[in-house]
């Protein structure tokens, strides 16, 4: 049974959502210039405007399709941070494929959060996830810069912007083959600012209710979305619980959206995994497939790690080095799960938002 948060833990909670701990932002315009490979540009439309950063892969050469990751930071981070942190940009050299790091900015959010618990961001179309859906959408149309395969577009996030990635994946399944979500939370967890702060503590909705959310938000674009987890049994600012039922609401969704070939159960993974990072963290992988074999869903739970993106570069926000490389993991996920067949009726029909 939940607890109702005391006005003092409360405000706790708010000072560590909101990042209002003295830390420095930094400005994405210091690195605008720092690298050919490392480009800043503006979007714009009538849903608003946001910075984002493009990072080009060593020896890629435009006309060869490659895929795209989004990636979302978290609260108190800038893009910048985020790349460094997260160490994406060399598995994007490794693998070949372009990577979009979107910028919140203060004016929208003071302390660089994406806007994830207000209602106004959590349908296509609208706010924020219309944004990133048309950041995406300028990349792949600047065809003399780069060529998007675009059955392999992704996105991943970290906390706040792990939350928008669901979002994300619920809103657009018709741009996005999956999603990646560390330390975040299910589809529409809370509706505005106070409740964040709880269900952040605490957990949110049920999750079976929240995966049938999800699929109607789909609209007519329901298909199965695989999702990659990461989440640290010590989070003090997103509770465990929270990756929990951001499993089980994708478990909902994706068996609504399967025509009955994803019969899933939390309790009951195809396959579990346990490792040991060498001077690290102990970890868990669960994995579920569908009824044909073919991995859906992922979860990994890390032993003893906080808040924090497993796997990051020290020296960064919010990364912890001695847990399993979950830039690595998601990156193996994504080029595992392209769109299928099926999948790419509705990616035909995607049209400018």
């Amino acid at each position: 049974m939940r607890r109702n948060l005391p006005v003092c833990r409360l405000v706790l909670s708010y000072l560590v959502l909101f990042g209002l701990s003295g830390l420095l932002i930094q400005s994405p315009s210091r690195v605008s210039a720092s690298s050919p490979s490392w480009q800043q540009y503006i979007y714009s439309d009538p849903a608003g405007s946001r910075p984002y950063f493009v990072y080009t892969p060593e020896n890629y050469h435009v006309g060869v399709a490659v895929p795209l990751v989004v990636m979302l930071h978290g609260c108190t981070q800038t893009a910048t941070d985020f790349a460094f942190g997260t160490k994406m940009n060399q598995l994007a050299d490794q693998y070949q494929f372009i990577v979009v790091y979107p910028q919140q900015m203060n004016s929208y959010n003071q302390n660089l959060c994406w806007n994830w618990f207000e209602s106004s961001n959590q349908i296509r179309g609208n706010g924020e996830p219309a944004i990133i859906a048309g950041i995406i959408q300028a990349v792949e149309q600047n065809i003399s810069r780069w060529t998007i395969d675009i059955h392999r577009v992704y996105v991943a996030g970290f906390s706040a912007g792990a939350a928008m990635a669901v979002i994300l994946g619920a809103t657009y399944p018709d741009i996005f083959a999956a999603i990646g979500v560390h330390s975040g939370l299910e589809y529409q967890a809370a509706t505005n600012t106070v409740d964040s702060l709880k269900v952040m503590s605490q957990g949110g909705p049920d999750p079976q209710q929240q995966g049938q959310a999800a699929f109607e938000a789909m609209g007519a674009n329901t298909r199965v979305i695989p999702t990659i987890v990461y989440q640290g049994s010590s989070d003090l600012v997103v509770h465990p619980i929270n990756a929990d039922q951001v499993t089980q609401q994708w478990m909902r969704t994706d068996q609504l959206a399967s025509s009955g070939t994803y019969k899933s159960e939390f309790g009951n993974p195809s396959s579990i995994e346990n490792g040991q990072v060498p001077f690290g963290h102990s970890y868990n992988v669960f994995r579920w497939n569908d009824s044909y074999g073919y991995e859906q869903q992922e979860y990994w739970k890390i032993d003893g790690m906080g808040h924090a993106w497993s796997g990051g570069s020290a020296g960064n926000s919010y990364t912890d080095p001695s847990g399993p490389d979950a830039s690595l993991a998601m990156v193996q996920f994504f080029m595992n799960h392209p769109f299928t067949l099926s999948d790419l009726q509705a990616r035909s029909q995607y049209v400018a938002r």
